[in-house]
């Protein structure tokens, strides 16, 4: 995944109201309830379903550091799936999203305006309906440029244009990510 991606999954997880479960045989069971069967998250794994069942059992409990993290991540994918659901609706219908970045902005403008690239940190809410393009386009498995041009299309109309009242033929690049943090 991409910077804007891995950022949304972070965004994600904080909305969680339970922690992920924290050993390994724990979160192999959920793993299990979740996919119905232990040769589907064997399968998943890239493990054996001996192997998963005797997770289950509590025979094994320390996994090598790749099938720790392997499996950290499965279960943070799938973790409260209803919240997150619940989460993304409200930010899609009522709440927005928030985005902090620091990134290189350059402009298209007018002539005689200064269109120069610069790196700039910038906070801003955007508005529902961006929330909402940037989540269908991440539920299609859209590409990073795809979700970077979202972002870049609600900071232009909310920062740099401020709602429309001013600069009206500005084009913003949003380039050379720094760091960037959604919330919702």
């Amino acid at each position: 995944m991409g910077i804007i991606g891995d950022s949304l999954s972070k965004a994600e997880q904080r909305i969680f109201t339970r922690p992920i479960p924290r050993t390994a045989p724990a979160q192999m069971r959920f793993l299990v309830r979740s996919e119905k069967s232990t040769r589907a998250v064997a399968r998943l794994l890239g493990i054996s379903q001996r192997t998963v069942e005797r997770y289950v059992k509590g025979q094994i409990k320390r996994p090598r550091p790749e099938l720790a993290d392997r499996l950290a991540r499965e279960v943070r994918a799938r973790w409260q799936p209803r919240v997150r659901e619940r989460a993304r609706r409200r930010a899609a219908t009522t709440d927005g999203i928030t985005v902090e970045a620091r990134a290189r902005f350059g402009f298209t403008a007018a002539p005689g305006s200064t269109d120069d690239g610069r790196m700039r940190r910038i906070t801003r809410h955007l508005p529902p309906d961006y929330a909402a393009r940037l989540f269908e386009a991440q539920a299609a498995g859209a590409p990073e440029d795809r979700l970077r041009a979202v972002v870049a299309e609600g900071l232009q109309e909310e920062y740099f244009r401020d709602g429309g009242r001013r600069a009206p033929g500005l084009l913003v690049e949003f380039t050379d990510i720094d760091y960037i943090e959604l919330d919702y």
